[in-house]
């Protein structure tokens, strides 16, 4: 293929997995990405973008960036691999599909994948389809959001908060559980605009974090105690006779079982439950009960609890209260999917599964799936993600990896930690390779991507992969044998979704974006999609799926062998595990740290910078240990995905994870881990 010889500015989409979803300015020349910056003309996001997508252009053109298919050559754990031409990839995928589905059926066969690209066509598009079609093994991706979208659901219905660029109306933030400077900057940049006109900002949080610093407040929390938090508000909410009966009355049901509920729950008995002392609970809620508009921005982190679920359910109800999603700049927001949700039927077609009722795996449990599964798991096929850094239980998770009668297929632009493991990797495009379609799930803009420089050597598209796969197999061409403007306007087909009026591919190219509902949504209380129409503070569909109708405080499950709770959050430059392998990135983060609390590190006999190993029975990992007040005693924060690297002395995190899953939606409990602290010269006390 010819070169491009592009010169000058052109526009692009952040394709990450943030709420951001930013407009992107990138400079070109001669077909070359020289500069990346945000788009100025962005309605959202406004020319501002974060360090790591600034050094985008590293990863493009990294020295180590994967450009042909290669086969494994030596043993599995290495990057012993030999590149092969494209005709031999497909071959061997395809005769090894062949040859597993007649042996053993399809559902042998397990893709693995999760928003490594958030486009519509490359990450839940024609892989989608294919593997419909296929038969596999489905895959229910419940690694991030899951057990959130579910709390926040049986709330209020879906995923659906107020439109974010409202919120510099608001007059208080509360920013929980989330570390907002790093992971939503410009959610920050909105909250510092309405400061200026007055607003407060309140972050509530495990960890004293950037977000602390850039808040006016900062109310630290115990681990997992955040729905007791909630629910000690409500008590003096409705106690001071603060809530909005007239509003309730309208637009919510439950309102007296969830006052019944809140009694128990007394601010000395939240203080003895979270940390957070009486007084302050007391002064919490009455600002809450008396600010308007006020907005709760409700962070990932929470969710990734053993109750994660009714944590995120139980928050959800305070807006209620007091009556402020009936104001503007008021409510709050877990995500926003729920405005641009896409024609997903179209576009995947479920209906093509040979077997409806096919096998359904949750991803948080690979390990246990590759190592305990019958029938087993003979091929798992690997892109937009690295299963072997960010798949909890790591130690389970390679150890199925390892089995010599498991072929893996692994789709990306590096030879990933989970690439040691693959049978075959093959190449993936970036996305300023690639016509993309793109939704935010915090703003209501869609963004049409149109590719700006050439593929890199024979890397493809996920689209194109599973394409060519399909055509091979001698999937129906009419289904398959479409292009990328086929499949965006099948994804804008959406009859359920009146929001997407007027939205089109033709009005995308000219436009780049456009906003959902337009600049004329109806008022937030029309469009509650709960059964009930109504905000349900009190739940009959959670007691039918068997769970409490109430929001409650229940402790979290993990046994209290060890002493810590570690928490493994996000760091500032890398995303899960992407940008983890940029030199500059990696000098901005350092190495992987341990926060501890003086008071605990005291007892250890341990000094600040010191190397540690924290373990568990689960796994174990060597960090640098930061000492003082940032986590409250007895926690332990770490923060971003590194890869191994032998040299550094740096392993995989998420060695120390559960399998366990959360109380609602299959999800993750990341959050959830005791451990316990070593002297790396000390020998282990369980020995």
């Amino acid at each position: 293929m010819t070169k491009s010889v592009k010169s000058g500015t052109f526009r692009s989409v952040c394709p990450f997995d943030c709420p951001d979803t930013c407009g992107l300015s990138v400079t070109m020349d001669e077909g070359i990405i020289t500069k990346i910056t945000g788009d100025n003309e962005h309605p959202v996001t406004r020319g501002a973008i974060c360090n790591k997508v600034r050094q985008l252009s590293d990863r493009i053109y990294h020295p180590e960036r994967l450009l042909y298919p290669m086969r494994r050559t030596g043993p599995k754990g290495t990057l012993a691999f030999k590149r092969i031409s494209w005709d031999e990839a497909y071959e061997e995928i395809t005769d090894r599909m062949r040859n597993i589905i007649h042996e053993h059926g399809a559902n042998a066969i397990l893709p693995y994948s999760f928003y490594g690209n958030m486009g519509v066509l490359n990450a839940e598009g024609m892989d989608r389809r294919f593997f419909h079609r296929l038969g596999s093994s489905r895959l229910d991706r419940t690694i991030c959001n899951a057990a959130g979208a579910a709390g926040y659901k049986y709330t209020m219905g879906g995923s659906i908060g107020i439109d974010p660029e409202e919120t510099v109306h608001t007059k208080l933030f509360l920013i929980w559980g989330c570390n907002l400077v790093s992971t939503n900057m410009h959610q920050a940049m909105l909250a510092t605009e309405a400061r200026k006109n007055g607003a407060t900002i309140i972050h509530i949080d495990v960890h004293r974090n950037r977000t602390s610093a850039w808040a006016d407040r900062f109310i630290h929390v115990r681990p997992g105690t955040d729905a007791a938090l909630a629910l000690g508000m409500m008590h003096v909410i409705i106690r001071d006779g603060l809530s909005d009966i007239a509003f309730l009355e309208q637009h919510a049901i439950g309102y007296e079982e969830l006052a019944e509920q809140a009694a128990d729950y007394t601010p000395e008995r939240v203080a003895d439950i979270t940390g957070v002392p009486a007084a302050e609970i007391e002064e919490l809620a009455r600002l809450y009960g008396t600010t308007s508009p006020s907005f709760i921005r409700i962070g990932n982190g929470l969710q990734h609890h053993d109750n994660g679920g009714m944590i995120i359910r139980t928050i959800s109800c305070l807006p209620a209260l007091t009556g402020q999603w009936g104001i503007r700049g008021g409510g709050a927001m877990k995500g926003n999917s729920w405005y641009s949700r896409l024609n997903g039927e179209r576009i995947e077609r479920p209906d093509l599964l040979p077997d409806p009722n096919v096998r359904t795996i949750n991803m948080n449990q690979l390990g246990d799936a590759l190592l305990d599964l019958d029938p087993p798991v003979r091929m798992l096929f690997v892109y937009n993600s690295n299963p072997a850094i960010v798949a909890p239980d790591q130690n389970r998770v390679r150890e199925g990896l390892l089995r010599d009668d498991l072929f893996t297929v692994t789709h990306d632009l590096f030879l990933t930690d989970t690439c040691k493991y693959s049978d075959i990797v093959l190449p993936a495009t970036s996305h300023f390779e690639n016509m993309d379609l793109y939704t935010s799930y915090w703003h209501l803009y869609l963004q049409l991507h149109e590719p700006i420089i050439q593929p890199m050597g024979e890397c493809i598209s996920n689209f194109t992969l599973f394409k060519q796969l399909a055509l091979r197999l001698g999937f129906e061409r009419e289904t398959f044998d479409i292009s990328e403007k086929q499949m965006i306007q099948e994804a804008l087909d959406s009859d359920q979704n009146p929001y997407l009026a007027g939205i089109t591919f033709e009005q995308l190219i000219g436009r780049t974006w456009m906003k959902a509902g337009g600049d004329n949504l109806p008022p937030f209380t029309d469009r509650i999609p709960t059964r009930s129409g109504k905000i349900e503070l009190c739940s009959e569909t959670m007691l039918r799926d068997g769970l409490p109708p109430l929001p409650d405080h229940i402790p979290l499950r993990e046994p209290d062998k060890y002493p810590f709770w570690l928490m493994t959050g996000p760091n500032h430059s890398f995303i899960n595990s992407t940008f983890a392998n940029q030199e500059r990135l990696q000098k901005l983060e350092k190495e992987p740290l341990l926060y501890i609390h003086a008071d605990d590190a005291s007892e250890l006999g341990m000094t600040n910078g010191e190397r540690v190993k924290i373990r568990n029975d689960r796994g174990e990992a060597e960090v640098i240990l930061r000492i003082g007040t940032d986590v409250l005693p007895g926690v332990l924060v770490t923060q971003g995905l590194w890869w191994d690297d032998d040299r550094k002395g740096i392993q995989a995190v998420n060695a120390l994870t559960s399998q366990r899953l959360a109380d609602m939606g299959g999800g993750a409990t990341f959050f959830s881990n005791r451990v316990e602290v070593l002297k790396i010269d000390t020998k282990d006390i369980s020995d």
